[in-house]
């Protein structure tokens, strides 16, 4: 995806930039000074402690609603980590005010000339969709395919490569008129290549639910039944969909158009075809943390 121009002078009204008395961004509860050039986003509140613990030095520590936010020093390296909540919903608001924390003026709030781009990485947790991807495995994310609809409120130009992705999904794939219209944005390859060196690699997809939009029935049925078998199956120059979760698409999206590097890695903790789940899942999870954290 092509980085959105959007460079102007004119103030920005407090109702679009909302900034506490305290001059911190309204839900992050940040001020431009807290946080590192490298972050990593998680979406449990309780795996941020679980990452602060290896840090060499903990600066800030910051918490409202589901965004807690340590701050600090790891191998002189300035880096926070962000608990996100699930889903894109969630994203939308963690990008867009950590770009405001960089990229605007809080005094004027005017946009600043000069730009700054984070490198940021999102560790999570996800489903298999490949039988032959074992759990406590990790996955790269190549690109992210969006079911969440998140990006038709903004201006994305897609490139050549993320356009043929949606033209051979949807060729492949009966995906209901009705529905939010699937799209790829890929990620940042250089970060990834840096943080998912000898990981599987390839498509995720994200879901906006657990349930029924990834596949799952409990009392209710679903529109697509047999999804996850056409997701398996899909399959383009050697791309295939390897996995299932709820935030990568929006958050690659959202960097790409506000000039950042981002990335997902995945621990899986679940096999959707081989019907396996992880016998411990926590230390799935934290081996990769331990992995990304040696990578920065």
């Amino acid at each position: 995806m092509l980085k959105e121009a959007n460079i102007t002078g004119n103030k920005i009204p407090s109702t679009e930039l909302i900034i506490t008395d305290e001059g911190r961004i309204y839900h992050l509860d940040l001020k431009p000074d807290e946080i590192g050039n490298t972050i990593i986003l998680v979406g449990d509140q309780e795996r941020v402690p679980t990452i602060s613990k290896y840090f060499d030095r903990i600066e800030i520590k910051r918490s409202k609603r589901e965004f807690i936010t340590h701050t600090g020093l790891i191998n002189n390296k300035r880096v926070s980590v962000i608990s996100t909540g699930i889903g894109c919903d969630n994203i939308d608001i963690v990008i867009n005010e950590l770009d405001a924390l960089v990229n605007i003026d809080f005094k004027d709030k005017c946009i600043k000339k000069e730009h700054t781009s984070l490198e940021i990485i999102r560790i999570g947790t996800c489903g298999a969709l490949q039988e032959n991807i074992p759990v406590d495995s990790f996955i790269l994310s190549t690109y992210g395919l969006g079911f969440d609809g998140l990006l038709s409120f903004y201006n994305p130009i897609y490139e050549n490569d993320e356009i043929a992705l949606q033209k051979a999904f949807s060729q492949q794939t009966p995906w209901p008129e009705e529905a939010n219209r699937p799209y790829f944005v890929k990620g940042n390859k250089e970060l990834g290549n840096k943080i998912g060196k000898g990981m599987y690699a390839g498509i995720t997809a994200t879901a906006n639910g657990f349930y029924g939009p990834q596949g799952r029935t409990l009392r209710l049925t679903t529109k697509v039944p047999d999804m996850n078998k056409f997701l398996n199956r899909f399959e383009y120059k050697n791309h295939k969909i390897l996995n299932f979760e709820m935030e990568t698409s929006a958050l690659y999206g959202l960097s790409a158009l506000l000039g950042h590097k981002s990335c997902t890695v995945c621990a899986v903790i679940g096999n959707r075809f081989s019907n396996m789940f992880s016998e411990n899942y926590k230390k799935t999870v934290n081996d990769l943390v331990i992995t990304v954290l040696k990578r920065l």
